[in-house]
């Protein structure tokens, strides 16, 4: 007999994070990286998987326990792996995050499911709501992602009834109970209470009357980073910037580089060029790498720059930390490895967590601009759409040049018009002579 324990991996500076999905249970055969647990966080999920194959002896944790990095989960017989391999696997849950922003995730955390706005079926959002049970509102049994939501939307969750395991508060439960008072309720007297949007309920429709429907459950990814930028893009006053820049230069550069690193198996992409001028930028302009804490500005001195991943569940926001301290040669290959797991659903939480400023890059695919929305509480979002060479004039005459639009979404209560005009104008100065990163 070979005993393993598993253990709560590496999750960042989180405490006290609810198990809120078990996949195994004594006695069942397992292989390596099957889910064993889903621990869920204010900003995100992530599956713990097992090391080894084998057979689980014994489960530490039950639904709802609160853990921490080292806590034992499982222990599992690696001795019967053979029994393991036969048998199939747990289907494991997909990490998400809070998105901005493409996720955006956020999101927050962030990302998060893409940042331009796809977000999970709409819900009505509505200011501080009338008081909330404040005793009952932390009895109620419910995850903290499903708490902050119920925040934002001035939800007492105490008069809320769950239809998860052993009766815990989802998402959807929220969700519904919104959907039914303001059914029940009379958009005059909302309004003169002084506080909600007076919204109308949302539209109730047999859409199988219309012609045939298929109906598929929404991801997690999807169900978490859709209550994010709900909340976002209500609670903060967007405004975007649209300009564009000269990368005429820059990209013949990235495709030499590429070609003289080529056995390195390091590929440089522009995105990696984008987050170098970007953190210039921040530094010229340190009210864009901030947060908005009450009446405070938290100016930040360092600076973590998320992207957007495509994922097969939906867009996440991976941050790079300290992209600072990074050439652009480090940038992408950590940009690769981040985009790798993000992939296979194997981004942790502190790998979400911690950033300043996020860009969205649509690039890729097409498109001449949208709106990001901001991945709070970042102040700011970057999209980036797909480059085009057009005729520019040089002063003598037209020229072909490849310009790349840009999409500067800002955060209206701390930044200007004319500030974000100039960090746009700024970073296409950088882009089109990525000489003035050293200046």
């Amino acid at each position: 007999m070979s005993l393993i324990e598993v253990k709560v991996p590496d999750i960042g500076d989180f405490k006290d994070v609810p198990v809120i999905e078990i996949f195994v249970k004594p006695g069942d055969a397992i292989k390596p990286e099957d889910s064993l647990v889903t621990l869920e966080s204010d900003k995100a999920t992530m599956d713990v998987p097992s090391p080894v194959a084998g057979t689980v002896r014994e489960l530490r944790v039950k639904l709802g326990d609160k853990v921490a990095e080292g806590v034992v989960i499982a222990v599992v017989d690696a001795a019967d792996a053979g029994a393991a391999r036969a048998a199939p696997s747990a289907a494991p849950a997909p990490a998400a995050a809070a998105v901005p922003s493409p996720q955006p995730a956020p999101a927050s955390g962030s990302e998060s499911r893409d940042a331009a706005g796809d977000g999970a079926a709409p819900v009505p959002a509505a200011a501080p709501a009338p008081a909330v049970d404040a005793e009952g509102f932390r009895g109620a049994h419910a995850s903290p992602s499903v708490r902050q939501f119920a925040r934002g939307l001035g939800v007492d969750l105490a008069r809320v009834t769950g239809s998860g395991p052993k009766g815990r508060i989802l998402q959807e439960d929220v969700q519904a109970f919104v959907k039914q008072t303001l059914a029940g309720a009379a958009p005059a007297a909302t309004a003169a209470a002084g506080g909600g949007l007076s919204l109308l309920p949302w539209p109730t429709v047999d859409f199988a009357k219309f012609g045939p429907v298929e109906s598929r459950p929404l991801s997690r990814i999807k169900k978490i980073s859709g209550a994010n930028l709900a909340r976002n893009w209500v609670m903060i006053p967007h405004v975007t910037q649209f300009d564009e820049a000269d990368i005429t230069d820059l990209e013949a550069f990235r495709v030499a580089l590429n070609r003289e690193n080529e056995k390195a198996g390091v590929k440089v992409t522009m995105l990696a060029f984008m987050i170098k001028a970007s953190v210039a930028a921040l530094k010229k302009f340190p009210d864009f790498n901030a947060s908005v804490d009450g009446d405070n500005l938290v100016v930040k001195q360092y600076y973590n720059i998320g992207f957007a991943a495509d994922t097969p569940n939906g867009l996440v926001v991976p941050v790079l930390k300290n992209a600072d301290q990074k050439g652009v040669l480090q940038i992408a290959k950590e940009m690769g490895e981040l985009s790798a797991k993000a992939r296979d659903g194997k981004l942790g939480p502190a790998e979400m967590a911690g950033g300043c400023f996020t860009i969205s890059s649509l690039g890729g695919i097409g498109g001449t601009a949208f709106t990001p929305i901001i991945n709070a509480p970042e102040i700011a979002i970057l999209g980036v759409s797909k480059a085009q060479t057009k005729p520019v004039w040089d002063g003598k005459a037209f020229a072909p040049r490849l310009m790349v639009p840009l999409s500067l979404s800002y955060d209206h209560r701390v930044i200007d018009g004319a500030a974000a005009a100039r960090f746009a104008a700024y970073l296409g100065a950088l882009l089109a002579d990525m000489r003035r990163v050293m200046l």
